[in-house]
């Protein structure tokens, strides 16, 4: 199949960027089948974002074994224990 670069609009900042041939080849060979909706430097400041090895927005919490402060990379409820990472292997190995 012969790719030809295609222009697409970002849908993050609506600015016009190609999707070139190469680049069509390597999703196609990697078995993507959308197309980029964003252009590269509004990928490049998602990824960026995420930040924290790509664990996402992370939240401050009170251990419930040794009560030292952590953060978590989810919003405690406080209906169950939330626990730092070392206590949360030690109980997960207890399991």
């Amino acid at each position: 199949m012969s790719f030809q670069d295609k222009t697409i609009q970002c849908s993050n900042c609506g600015t016009n960027f190609t999707f070139t041939a190469s680049e069509q080849e390597f999703f196609q060979a990697k078995g993507f089948t959308n197309e980029p909706k964003r252009c590269p430097t509004c990928r490049q400041a998602k990824r960026s974002d995420r930040g924290n090895g790509g664990r996402g927005e992370m939240f401050p919490a009170v251990c419930a074994e040794c009560s030292k402060e952590t953060q978590v990379p989810f919003e405690p409820r406080g209906d169950k224990p939330v626990y730092c990472s070392d206590c949360y292997s030690k109980v997960r190995r207890a399991r």
